[in-house]
């Protein structure tokens, strides 16, 4: 009997953080990637927009790729193709709604014409290489989502994608437990299953829970304007904030580039039901009474140029907000984001506006599954290995326990890292060696041209300031012509700290005296004396550390 090739499975995101989703598969000659996502900058990440991930071992092996399959059409899913698609060239597989926000993205980058998209529907399954992928539906906080069998040479793949298992959804299509149940009884080699939220109890709510809560507040707010900021790829919720508009007799004005974006495409796609002449014009707010206005706009999780954030800080060019506003943020900070979230809540309240977050009213429900839904699907799935996925490491090892106690033995659970390569036969599966992976900073139009070395600059700076001393020098002699001359910049104010900057220019007027005496006349190394020297008596002197920055001419 000839023994099979090792499949192999290499996450170059997803592991261990949130966000840069991209799971690679292979067997053979044959690879599938299963998505392809960004990350947001941390607060380390000086002057980044975007964070994606490294596919140094995608450009190396391109000529494999068969495809790339996508759960659902999230930022941290589908982000990263613009960057990706530059550099391989293969087929996209997505479902109608996922690839019209891959098209929009796509075309925002000049790259519509040049990827390949091939549109599939809830139960399609299609043969690429040696993989055949079943696409079975599933319920997230965004329509059209998969979850996916990928049926391999060595056994199948269950991998969830992002999910939550909802019974009353708002597009009235509930996750397929009975093909996941079904695929489970076929036998199942390996279960990758979402981790987001395996530190939380029970149960997600269900996304029309929320009607509820919206329906109250719009009621208590009869005589008040209402700003609902939310994600814009949450169609649901901006589906049920519509609903409610329009009962009340409401007109809605939309705000923010992303949320125009999304709705446009929900609409002329279908997913979204709205009724005719209820949205106007941001520009025609001034002709409808406050209390007849609805605003839906992006900004939930307090970014820096998002619309809710202009509005609280009287930056927005269309609205002000102020006394006689309801303000609803109906979303969950993403860990980190904390801070500018109550940032711009306390800045609402400042304004004199009332502030509904989701701490005072159930406005938010989580798109994610809960612990009794993530043992739901193991104990479907019954996997011989399972692979906790998307989260940090935090929620990978919770829902390695949860898999523990449904069953799956403890040594075929492999908690992953990214770049590691899972390999798995007959004979069984280990984690054996690792490939290229990490974070590629994309800064404006470069991508992958800051660095650690350029952050940490960034960082300096940031924290220190900077001092400049340009000096003129004969290049005979060595002896200084002119200067030196200092300038200062976030380091100390200069018209208030004269005697400290003659004090610099002294002191690297002797440095360089030294370096004369010494006979030192190399360029590389007169900055570098004035340069350390510098930086030792302004520690001395300051207790900081700028950056220090000489610039030596000879003439």
């Amino acid at each position: 009997m000839v023994k099979k090739q090792k499949l192999k499975v290499i996450p170059l995101g997803g592991m261990g953080e949130i966000g840069k989703n991209l799971t690679v598969f292979e067997y053979g000659n044959d690879i599938l990637i299963l998505d392809c996502g960004l990350a947001f900058p941390d607060d380390e990440m000086l002057g980044v927009d975007l964070v994606i991930p490294d596919i140094t071992y995608l450009v190396k092996n391109k000529e494999k790729i068969r495809g790339i399959l996508l759960t659902h059409g999230h930022e941290d899913h589908i982000g990263a193709l613009p960057y990706v698609m530059r550099d391989i060239d293969c087929p996209v597989y997505g479902t109608r709604f996922t690839l019209a926000l891959v098209t929009n993205k796509l075309k925002e980058h000049g790259l519509a014409s040049k990827v390949k998209l091939k549109t599939v529907a809830h139960g399609d399954t299609i043969k690429l290489g040696e993989f055949k992928i079943e696409f079975i539906r599933s319920n997230h906080s965004i329509p059209d989502v998969c979850c996916m069998a990928i049926t391999t040479p060595v056994g199948v793949i269950f991998h969830t994608g992002d999910f939550k298992i909802d019974a009353t959804p708002i597009d009235g299509s509930m996750i397929d437990l009975a093909r996941i149940g079904e695929i489970g009884k076929q036998g199942v080699l390996l279960l990758m299953s979402d981790s987001t939220n395996a530190e939380r109890p029970g149960y997600t709510m269900s996304e029309s829970t929320v009607s509820a809560a919206f329906d109250d507040i719009f009621r208590a707010n009869e005589h008040k304007r209402i700003i609902v900021a939310t994600f814009a790829s949450n169609v649901h919720r901006v589906q049920q904030i519509i609903n409610c508009a329009h009962q009340y007799g409401r007109k809605i004005a939309i705000s923010g580039r992303s949320m125009i974006n999304v709705i446009s495409v929900a609409i002329e796609h279908g997913y979204m039901k709205v009724p005719k002449g209820i949205i106007i014009d941001i520009d025609e707010i001034p002709k409808h009474a406050p209390e007849k206005l609805v605003v839906i706009t992006t900004g939930s999780q307090g970014e820096t140029m998002s619309a809710l954030t202009r509005m609280a800080f009287s930056d927005h060019k269309k609205i002000s907000l102020g006394v006689g506003d309801t303000v609803l943020i109906s979303a969950t900070p993403i860990p980190g984001n904390e801070k500018s979230v109550f940032r711009v809540v306390n800045e609402l309240f400042r304004k004199g506006c009332e502030v509904i977050y989701e701490s005072l009213a159930d406005i938010h429900v989580s798109g994610h599954a809960c612990k009794e839904e993530l043992k739901l699907i193991l104990g479907l799935v019954k996997p011989k290995y399972f692979v906790p996925a998307h989260g940090e490491y935090r929620h990978l090892m919770r829902h390695a326990a949860l898999g523990s106690k449904m069953g799956v033995n403890k040594r075929n659970i492999h908690i992953m890292n990214i770049g590691q390569v899972l390999e798995i036969n007959e004979d069984g599966a280990r984690i054996n060696g690792v490939v290229p992976s990490g974070k590629v900073l994309v800064d404006g139009l470069g991508v992958g041209d800051v660095g650690n070395i350029v952050l940490r600059d960034r960082k300096h700076l940031a924290e220190d300031g900077i001092i400049v001393v340009v000096v003129t020098i004969s290049s005979d002699n060595k002896d200084i012509v002119s200067g030196p001359d200092v300038i200062s910049r976030g380091f100390v104010y200069m018209r208030e700290s004269e005697d400290l900057i003659e004090e610099i220019k002294a002191c690297a007027k002797n440095s360089l005296d030294s370096c004369r005496a010494k006979n030192l006349g190399d360029w590389n190394t007169l900055k570098s004396h004035v340069k350390n020297d510098l930086s030792d008596f302004l520690y001395e002197k300051t207790k900081r550390k700028p950056m220090i920055l000489p610039v030596i001419m000879e003439i």
